[in-house]
């Protein structure tokens, strides 16, 4: 419907428009102070006040910033926020645990193992039967490991002929370790002998990891495999004689004896 004659509206294209404020404002009617009322109106009770007569009360609206009129911080960015903080959390502790585990691989992937005349109190057998069968271990072996370098050594017991250690592995790179010592343990077990009751043990300042487990042997003894696996060597060895605790104790004391790092 048009406008009515004389009507004193402005078009938004009028640059004298006024502007309307975006957000409202609660206006507020307030009674003034204790004046009489106008003839044939009622005095109401309570409407004293320090405003004068027809004050305007401007309260804040919700969503402004009562300091410095500025818009109040949303939920969804708050939520976007605390988000964004603990993915960088999580990002950082990642790469604390990357730092930490390329730092191992660092330590540890330039090994070298050596079979001296003597270790840990043993003596190296240097027989003809401890050679051939420390060939066919390390046959064995390089066939499921890929070393750079193998090596093998049977060490006689003086407490003993049937307390002979016999040890086989080799240095290379390893990412996974423990993967690697299983699948060693995998190659020491026979079908009527498996090995079992494998279980983690104390690996020593070497790090690493280092596991025992046992096998059945003629005359219902059992024999003891113990063995370790860092990111530079991995290394099995056969206890017969000894008990668990016995053997790992003695691996780690070879093992600190014929290890070394670049």
């Amino acid at each position: 419907m048009p406008d009515a004659p004389g009507s004193d509206r402005r078009s938004a294209a009028d640059p004298g428009a006024i502007e309307i404020a975006s957000e409202p404002i609660v206006l507020t009617q307030r009674p003034g102070p204790d004046v009489e009322p106008a003839p044939g109106v009622e005095r109401v009770s309570g409407a004293e006040s320090a405003h004068p007569t027809g004050a305007v009360d401007i309260t804040p609206i919700p969503g402004r910033d009562a300091d410095d009129g500025g818009p109040a911080e949303r939920p969804s960015s708050r939520r976007r926020k605390i988000v964004l903080g603990s993915v960088l959390a999580v990002a950082l502790a990642g790469a604390a645990v990357m730092g930490s585990a390329g730092w191992r691989v660092l330590q540890q992937k330039d090994a070298a193992l050596t079979a001296p005349a003597e270790v840990a109190g043993l003596a190296r057998d240097e027989s003809e039967g401890a050679r051939s069968t420390i060939e066919y271990l390390r046959t064995a072996v390089n066939a499921e490991v890929d070393f750079a370098e193998s090596y093998g050594a049977v060490y006689t017991d003086p407490a003993g002929p049937d307390r002979s250690v016999l040890l086989f592995g080799g240095t290379t790179l390893v990412w996974q370790p423990e993967r690697d010592l299983d699948r060693l343990f995998g190659l020491a077990s026979e079908e009527d002998s498996p090995v079992a009751g494998i279980r983690e043990v104390d690996a020593g300042t070497l790090g690493g990891v280092m596991k025992c487990g046992t096998a059945p042997v003629q005359g219902g003894e059992q024999l003891v495999f113990c063995g370790w696996a860092d990111h530079g060597s991995i290394t099995m060895g056969m206890f017969p004689g000894r008990s668990v605790d016995e053997s790992a104790t003695l691996l780690r004391d070879i093992r600190s004896a014929i290890l070394t790092r670049n």
